[in-house]
Order: structure tokens, then sequence, then C-alpha cells
């Protein structure tokens, strides 16, 4: 390109020579926020009518890169964030019980101790889902290969051990994490192009089912709950394709929700009971997926094999 000769008119304020307020009034004028662009106008951008833009860029960032990485079908793994591994609930369950010998008859420490007790118990779910982990990591040709790729919700807990178990067999692993209220930060197994940071609940779960293949739920609370009854809910009215859902830990789950119930009473159908499947471990729930893509006709691996 060749460099002009002349500067054009708008190339330079207007002179001062002309009017001696000029450069005051300009630069009154560009220190204004709606002279910034739209997209660094950080008022324009958290305002409310702007929301949608929000949501559109929420999807699209995450979008982009997965499609960057190749990853075309995912495993998505949820579970409670409190469930930790053996040695780190033993270690807090031996502070509380040199607490409780100090004040034995505090009825809050009691009830710790009993919660303490029961994580050591659950701390088998960290280790399955780490096993589970690996078992998606190693599933394609290499560990290079994309094409389905382990998800978690970039949390501690449940979704670390699964982001672990890909990141100990060197494969690539996804994290979806959500932005709240108090400090929080992604577990570290997740591969950091692939770690996502949104500010929508709904756009978060639109890429959890987006490209999911299954969906494997250890034990959990409220968000593991929200997340499996609004799967079961899309594929029970088919607005979403149909997946395998596993439940890993078949007496929690039967415990935590009767479900036979809910289909005595009349509330779901016998064949709501269908959509998911209880597994014991993490072996019997990789099984089971593959051989439900298989047995549809689609099998997971098809076009690697």
């Amino acid at each position: 390109m060749k460099k002009k000769k002349t500067t054009l008119p708008w190339e330079h304020p207007k002179l001062e020579e002309e009017d001696p307020k000029s450069l005051k009034l300009i630069k009154k004028i560009m220190q204004s926020p709606t002279y910034a662009m739209a997209e660094r106008d950080e008022e324009f951008m958290n305002s409310y009518e702007a929301r949608g833009i929000r949501l559109e860029l929420d999807y699209l960032k995450a979008e982009l890169k997965m499609k960057e990485y190749g990853i075309e079908h995912t495993i998505v793994v949820f579970g409670s964030a409190r469930i930790v591994e053996r040695s780190t609930a033993l270690k807090r369950l031996k502070i509380i019980e040199k607490m409780v010998e100090k004040n034995p008859n505090d009825r809050k420490l009691l009830r710790e101790l009993y919660v303490a007790e029961r994580m050591v118990g659950k701390s088998i779910y960290y280790d399955d889902a780490r096993d589970f982990g690996k078992l998606v990591g190693k599933s394609g040709k290499t560990t290079e290969d994309c094409r389905v790729t382990l998800m978690t919700g970039g949390g501690p807990g449940i979704m670390e051990a699964a982001n672990r178990g890909a990141y100990d067999v060197g494969a690539k692993s996804i994290g979806l994490n959500i932005k709240l209220p108090h400090e929080q930060y992604p577990n570290p197994y997740i591969t950091p192009d692939l770690c996502f940071l949104f500010h929508y609940f709904a756009i978060r779960k639109l890429h959890f089912l987006n490209r999911a293949k299954a969906l494997v739920v250890y034990p959990g609370g409220f968000g593991t709950f929200d997340e499996l009854f609004e799967t079961l809910t899309l594929i029970q009215t088919y607005k979403t394709e149909q997946i395998p859902v596993v439940l890993v830990g078949k007496s929690y789950w039967q415990k935590a929700i009767n479900f036979e119930f809910l289909q005595e009473e009349g509330v779901i159908a016998p064949e709501d009971l269908e959509i998911f499947y209880f597994a014991d471990d993490a072996n019997e729930a990789w099984e089971h997926i593959l051989s439900w893509h298989k047995r549809e006709g689609k099998p997971l691996f098809d076009e690697m094999e």
C-alpha cells in the first residue's frame, strides 16, 4: 500500500487556532462511554438489554474452541464436588475425631463426625470416576484423538477425578466451569485450552448435551440432581438425542430417589425407567455405553476401527 502524501480532514482534531476550546471539547467526547467500541463498553455489555449478546458470546467461545480441537462427541460425567480422594477424606476424619475427643457431647461435632465417616466411604467413587476417565481417555486411536472426549463441570470432587483419569493417560479432557459469587478454581487436570468459564447455567447445560454421547452420573447433591433430571426430561420428551444415562452406585441412587414409587404413583411411565441404567463401577458403565451404541446401530468408535 502506498503511503498517502496528505492527511485527511478527520485524521486530526479541529485546530485550536480555529476554536481554542476545540481540543478540550474533543477530549470530553472521546472519554464518554458512548464513544467506546461496543465490545469495549463494559456498562453496555453488562446491561440488561445486551443479555442476548452475552448469551451468544457465552456459547460461541467454547463452541469455536471445541471445533478447533476436532471434538465431535463427548462423554459427560456429573457428580458431587464434595467427594474427595480417600487420603484427603481420612485426614479430615482424623481431625474431627480429635475434636470430638475433646468435646464428646458436642452435637454439631458429632454430626460432622458422621458426615466425615460417610465421606470416607464415598471416596470409592472418586477412585472409580478416575478409572472411568482413564477408560474414556484411552478409547481413541491415540491420546491426541479428540473425537470422543471426556467432559465434566470442571470443579473438584467427582469432576476432578474424571478429568484426572484422562490426564493420567495423557488424554485431553474438557471442563465447563461456572462463574459463582464466591471465589472458585477449576480442577488442575483439565486441558488448559479446553477449560471454559461460563456466566449462564443455561449455556453451560447446552454445551453439556450438545455433543454428548453418554451421561455418567456419580453420587451428588443439588447440582448433580439438576443436571440429571434435566437430561432425563429432555430424553423423555424427545427434545434431545437419545443417549445412555448411567447412574453409578446403585445403592446410593436407589436410596436417594425412589424411581419405582414415581412409576407406581403414575407420575412417570413404566418405560421412563428404561431411560437410565444402574452400574456398580466404571467398567460396567463403560461397557453399557459401548453396547448401547452398538445395539442402536451406531457404534461409538465404528469410524475409528
